[in-house]
């Protein structure tokens, strides 16, 4: 009896002090099960952020912001769209950004660092678009897409020292100073009209995106960018666009990239050609694209964004 008294004894200490040590246990091992993140200041939980540079990973950069958003909000969860945008391409940024934000829940909060003009008279902004998304940023272009597909009904210039890491801001490192904790607190659920003042939305910087055309003739596009590692060509012409022209699958189709003419199956997928050899297809966002199977289009024709592309109708 007085061993099983010592050891109930024993139990009850343990317990006490994992409250103490650790706060309220029971709490803390209810959001583990539950999957629940801390609360915001409305109770509820905190939003999602999705996180995209150009910094690559190579040094601290990602990880010193990552520690700013969680030191302004405890626990928040960060999902790293990409670090390795091409440097200072912004065009490239909106592309990701506008392709990944559908897929983010509808309040997420999305801290974008692409800024060649760093520290300079260019605005640090947060955007709500109509979807119920915040968009932490510099205003040099990145939203255009997002604006295109969403719209976008309000936005503030972050001026307020207490949405940043302090008073003295470094002119070069925005992402850490000013971006990161400014998407905290909007993670957190402070009022995101305390970051500053209103922006015009009409006087927003745009980039001047090239779109597809399409007349008696035929198509004329352009190669917007590469399909990460594997070079398929990503072109700025929609599934629709195309069927436009009565091309349907297992046909040929007369392709014009950069002045250079191919013949290319129009198929479903790689595997539906031979290894090596070249294929059109629609990708995963619904938009025309060229590659090769199991090989490197980019690389082994030489085409880079931007490049014209040119299709005839069918005749």
């Amino acid at each position: 009896m007085r061993r099983f008294d010592l050891f109930r004894r024993f139990c009850f200490v343990v317990v006490l002090a994992s409250l103490l040590i650790g706060g309220s246990g029971v709490w803390a091992l209810g959001q583990v099960s539950t999957g629940e993140g801390q609360p915001r200041h409305d109770g509820t939980a905190l939003r999602t952020i999705g996180f995209m540079t150009d910094f690559d990973v190579k040094d601290d950069a990602v990880g010193i912001c990552k520690a700013v958003m969680d030191g302004v909000a405890p626990g928040v969860r960060i999902i790293d769209i990409t670090h390795e945008v091409t440097p200072y391409d912004i065009a490239e940024g909106a592309r990701f950004l506008a392709g990944s934000a559908p897929y983010f829940p509808k309040d997420a909060v999305f801290v974008v660092v692409i800024d060649p003009t760093v520290g300079s008279a260019r605005k640090a902004i947060i955007a709500r678009s109509k979807r119920g998304q915040f968009f932490v940023l510099p205003d040099n272009g990145l939203l255009t897409l997002v604006q295109d597909h969403d719209g976008i009904e309000a936005v503030r210039e972050i001026t307020n020292p207490a949405w940043m890491i302090g008073a003295k801001t470094s002119s070069t490192f925005h992402g850490r100073d000013i971006f990161s904790p400014a998407g905290a607190h909007l993670a957190r659920g402070d009022d995101w009209t305390a970051a500053g003042p209103v922006v015009d939305v009409a006087k927003l910087v745009r980039l001047d995106a090239h779109s597809a055309t399409v007349d008696a003739a035929g198509l004329r596009g352009e190669v917007i960018g590469t399909d990460g590692p594997f070079g398929n060509l990503v072109l700025n012409v929609s599934a629709d666009m195309f069927a436009s022209l009565g091309y349907r699958l297992g046909d040929v189709v007369p392709v014009s990239v950069g002045g250079t003419m191919f013949q290319l199956p129009f198929v479903k997928t790689f595997s539906d050609v031979e290894v090596g050899k070249p294929l059109a297809y629609i990708d995963s966002r619904g938009r025309l694209s060229f590659g090769i199977n199991r090989r490197n289009f980019s690389e082994q024709y030489g085409v880079q964004a931007p490049a014209e592309v040119v299709i005839a109708r069918k005749q």
